[in-house]
């Protein structure tokens, strides 16, 4: 079987294709905004194609052959009307298999009713039936979930952020909205068990676990995690004020915290039995279970994929985030490291920001990331997937990995809000760790940013410098 999958760098995606590698008669290829992002073990395994589905000549070159596709799309976070966006994406898209005589389409939307479903959600019920507009000519299975139970999604760290960091919550009352969730590990097999479904017209397949609220979720989460935390329902927090709350206590920025809080005011139930009727085999796992094996994935450090891997937002896209060359003001350091193994000099860098932070002035770090969620950027909350290995895309802090080379090169692309663009370089060159700040500044507010900020250069940049070596050094000796 040939197999496209679209969004194989997101959060669902990256998860699907390795079970779909397990499978030898699969023949899978890669629909990606950016190849960089695939990793080499994956890369050797499949066919690549870079692109996106507002390029119709890529998208007509990635579907010939497929039999069965994948779309795991969405524009969510992107620039612009993101539900005009999702609109001709899925449009072409669909125009695209039929010219190519795909077989079946695979989508996984949202659960809910169009006349009460947010906005968000009503782009994504709109995705599932443009996709399935065409039953003559082509099979769409169209999978709805509702809130997705995973370590890295983006439900799941709101709902471990709020209950690790909050003693007594006080929530709105659209905590009392009815949902389903459902485990990452079922989304996956669902989306994997359909491509050899013997079942020939459209099928719209509802998936979840039971019935509860958003306070149940709460709850229960955290007995999961042994606290106590009594919740108090408050009825005047608008969805607005919840966004900015969600903000300042969890990882996700404005936009989708906006979006989600949007989301859960309104039901997003089953609506049929398909999934019981189609795939009898998967059993959903109850809400405590998907808790705990989200937690037990980041206590093990196997957190495959993370809810800011999507290339579609805005702060997650490294496409054209590597051009230093166009940097006005340049701030270098070279440290020599001729007695301390390179590899582990290496493997020193890529520990940096997360928990272990930046090594030297953490404060000011710690500072600067509140400034910078404050006013609307990402801060430190997201911190990183994992806490000793990077891969590009990766998110680190408030910067993005925009390029890896195995012993050479770690470029960070920044992501606060700041007037202009700015990067962080760490490259190892004939015995020298060269450490890099490179700035285009975007007006006069960008330059005067620059000469304010430029003392703490001085003061975080030589420490984290020396940091590095002490680092690598103790882990030469271990």
């Amino acid at each position: 079987m040939n197999i496209l999958l679209t969004g194989a760098t997101g959060y669902i995606g990256r998860r699907l294709i390795s079970t779909l590698l397990e499978n030898e008669s699969i023949n899978l290829r890669l629909f990606v905004r950016n190849k960089k992002k695939v990793e080499g073990y994956i890369s050797d395994r499949v066919t690549i194609n870079e692109g996106d589905t507002f390029d119709i000549e890529s998208l007509d070159q990635a579907l010939k052959g497929i039999d069965t596709a994948y779309y795991l799309i969405h524009s969510m976070g992107a620039k612009g009307d993101f539900e005009n966006l999702d609109r001709i994406s899925a449009e072409n898209f669909l125009r695209a298999c039929i010219q190519n005589k795909v077989k079946r389409i695979i989508y996984l939307g949202g659960l809910g009713k169009k006349e009460t479903a947010s906005k968000h959600l009503r782009s994504r019920l709109e995705t599932g039936e443009i996709l399935s507009s065409a039953p003559d000519q082509i099979q769409t299975i169209w999978f709805r979930a509702g809130i997705i139970i995973g370590s890295g999604s983006a439900s799941f760290e709101i709902i471990r952020n709020l209950v690790q960091k909050i003693p007594l919550m006080t929530t709105p009352k659209w905590v009392r909205t009815k949902t389903q969730p459902i485990s990452i590990y079922n989304v996956i097999q669902y989306l994997y068990l359909a491509k050899d479904l013997a079942f020939d017209k459209n099928l719209v397949v509802d998936i979840g676990s039971e019935e509860m609220s958003f306070k149940e979720m709460l709850m229960r989460a955290a007995k999961v995690m042994d606290l106590n935390r009594p919740i108090i329902t408050i009825p005047f927090f608008s969805p607005k004020l919840s966004s900015y709350w969600l903000v300042l206590i969890t990882p996700v920025g404005f936009k989708l915290a906006k979006s989600l809080v949007e989301g859960l005011k309104s039901e997003t139930i089953i609506q049929n039995d398909n999934a019981k009727i189609y795939f009898p085999q998967v059993i959903p796992f109850p809400y405590e279970r998907s808790f705990s094996d989200a937690l037990k994935e980041i206590e093990k450090k196997q957190v495959i994929s993370r809810w800011c891997d999507s290339s579609a937002q805005e702060k997650c896209d490294i496409r054209d985030q590597d051009n230093i060359e166009s940097a006005v003001y340049i701030d270098k350091i070279s440290q020599n490291i001729v007695k301390v193994p390179r590899d582990k000099v290496f493997r020193s860098i890529l520990a940096l920001g997360g928990k272990k932070g930046w090594l030297k002035y953490n404060w000011i770090w710690r500072i600067r990331g509140a400034i910078d969620k404050l006013i609307g950027g990402p801060g430190l909350h997201r911190g990183r997937r994992d806490p000793l290995s990077l891969r590009i895309g990766d998110s680190l802090d408030f910067w993005k990995v925009a390029d890896l080379k195995e012993n050479k090169r770690l470029l960070l692309s920044n992501q606060m809000k700041v007037p202009g663009k700015a990067w962080l370089e760490f490259s190892l060159k004939n015995d020298h760790l060269i450490q890099t700040a490179y700035f285009l500044p975007k007006g006069v507010w960008g330059r005067i940013y620059w000469w304010l900020t430029k003392p703490f250069h001085s003061l975080i940049f030589p420490g984290m410098v020396k940091g590095i070596i002490q680092r690598a050094e103790r882990m030469s000796e271990e």
